[in-house]
């Protein structure tokens, strides 16, 4: 790598070569146009050649363009006494943005709710998405193909697969203090970092939200084969209970279950099924002469899938599910006949919750990348940041996500003090307002994210990819485990039903 002057470099723009310098490094960009095209081009802004471009490569390109292989080889020099300012983070580092961070992880802060065994799991979790799951996750997202075999034995391997289910007896060689519902959520929080919504639903969350029935309500001998497979990433699951013609109205499920002595004979359609075109079972809501009933189907005959099209991408494996006369063993029933209702909701409060530490996750990545930007991009010769408007919507955007990080904080720790019934009882309502909560939060920052960003919030590359992708994908969040309003109005119903007959004004 040579060393060169500033004088070199104006030299060769003098001489017709294309020579810039960005962050102390110089670039031959006599080729770049070729290998970007159809984007903002920095060699299209005013007076770049010859010269430091820093500034106008940063408001044309993320820094990633610089480390991408057919980029990275055009540099051809450094500056002489020059020092690189600008670093690719390190994995497992932290952010240093003003709350790109929740306050226990920046420097000075301190929390109750988490150990140093905590931050230590947070350090290796992120490292480990960073290194081994993010490359997948933006491929999958751009390609809408399933999470690969190698990637998903890579998370079986440290058992992710696992934790993601909660603290329990399930997770092989750990203490209860070793893991418990605050390790959840910075997995949670960790693998929904990527700006890869659809992927986040992709990586396995049919078995998260498919398998408590199963452990919870299966016989020990459907446990001992089911489980082990599930968990190991070698066989797939799905929860199969939204149909097109019940949604939030899970007593109105039409697939129906008829016993013939030994088996059940299953007929029916689910739809928006996570999931689905990938999994070798599905947890399946199903209605009997006796009510509704949980039972757990295998795919072969009689069981196909399509993949739906929607909002985020295919990797997700959202399908249409049909079960055309299935016969399903009478022993692959999840808990009483009659009692899926009971199997349904006990299920929730965790789905819910997982839903909205995801949700958060992904909420914080937007703030670092509007501050960022408000502070990187230049309007009318100042920082975009020099806007009153620009500074009120960072304002209000940094208000939401840290009231949705503390009171999520607040429901996990209860969940970490409470029993499994004392959750069913009462958590429920809690769990529902803070989906609620976050979720519209999520959706009010996608907006005021999109007016910072501008055109480039709608363009699914370059410098507001992650913007456009969360403002296209955060409505999932106010659906998925439960419309926001019927999760709003559960709320408030069970505080009414625990309301004082003497509390009178």
């Amino acid at each position: 790598m040579r060393t060169l002057t500033f004088e070199e470099v104006k030299k060769h723009d003098s001489d017709g070569d294309l020579w810039i310098i960005i962050d102390s490094k110089v670039f031959d960009l006599s080729n770049f146009a070729d290998l970007h095209p159809g984007g903002p081009n920095v060699l299209y802004a005013e007076g770049v050649a010859g010269r430091d471009a820093t500034d106008a490569f940063f408001g044309l390109h993320r820094h990633e363009v610089l480390l991408r292989p057919q980029y990275a080889r055009l540099q051809i020099g450094v500056i002489e006494g020059g020092v690189e300012n600008i670093r690719a983070p390190a994995p497992g580092s932290l952010s240093r943005v003003p709350y790109a961070e929740p306050s226990w992880l920046s420097d000075g802060f301190l929390s109750p709710y988490y150990s140093n065994n905590h931050r230590a799991f947070q350090r290796t979790v992120r490292k480990f998405f960073e290194e081994v799951v993010r490359p997948e996750a933006i491929k999958c997202e751009e390609n809408g193909k399933r999470i690969s075999q190698e990637v998903v034995d890579r998370m079986s391997d440290v058992e992710i697969i696992a934790m993601r289910l909660g603290p329990g007896k399930h997770l092989q060689g750990l203490k209860p203090e070793e893991f418990d519902y605050f390790h959840e959520l910075i997995l949670n929080t960790e693998l929904s970092r990527f700006g890869t919504r659809g992927f986040v639903d992709g990586m396995l969350n049919g078995a998260v939200i498919g398998l408590p029935p199963i452990w919870n309500y299966g016989s020990p001998e459907l446990q001992a084969r089911i489980i082990p497979q599930v968990l190991s990433g070698k066989k797939y699951l799905a929860l199969a209970i939204t149909e097109a013609f019940a949604g939030s109205d899970v007593s109105g499920l039409q697939t129906t279950a008829v016993r013939v002595g030994d088996h059940w004979i299953i007929t029916g359609t689910k739809k928006w099924i996570t999931n689905g075109t990938f999994a070798d079972y599905f947890t399946t809501g199903c209605k009997t002469d006796k009510g509704l009933t949980m039972i757990l189907i295998e795919r072969g005959e009689g069981v196909s899938t399509k993949p739906i099209k929607t909002a985020y991408s295919s990797t997700a494996g959202t399908a249409y599910v049909v079960f055309d006369k299935v016969r399903v063993p009478v022993g692959n029933t999840l808990g009483e006949i009659g009692n899926g209702l009971s199997v349904i909701l006990s299920n929730f409060n965790h789905e819910r919750w997982m839903v909205t530490g995801c949700s958060v996750g992904a909420q914080r990545v937007i703030v670092e990348e509007c501050l960022k930007w408000a502070n990187q991009r230049i309007v009318f010769g100042k920082p975009l940041s020099s806007q009153a408007v620009i500074r009120n919507k960072l304002g209000k955007m940094i208000m939401r996500i840290e009231a949705c990080q503390n009171w999520l904080e607040i429901v996990t720790h209860q969940m970490n003090n409470m029993t499994y019934n004392e959750m069913s009882s009462k958590m429920a309502g809690q769990i529902g307002l803070l989906k609620q909560f976050v979720s519209r939060c999520g959706r009010e920052t996608a907006e005021d994210a999109t007016q910072i960003f501008g055109g480039r919030a709608l363009t699914v590359t370059g410098m507001g990819k992650l913007v456009e992708n969360y403002h296209r994908t955060s409505g999932y969040d106010a659906i998925l485990a439960g419309a926001e309003d019927v999760l709003g109005d559960l709320g408030v119903r069970q505080a009414m039903k625990k309301m004082p007959k003497d509390a009178l004004l």
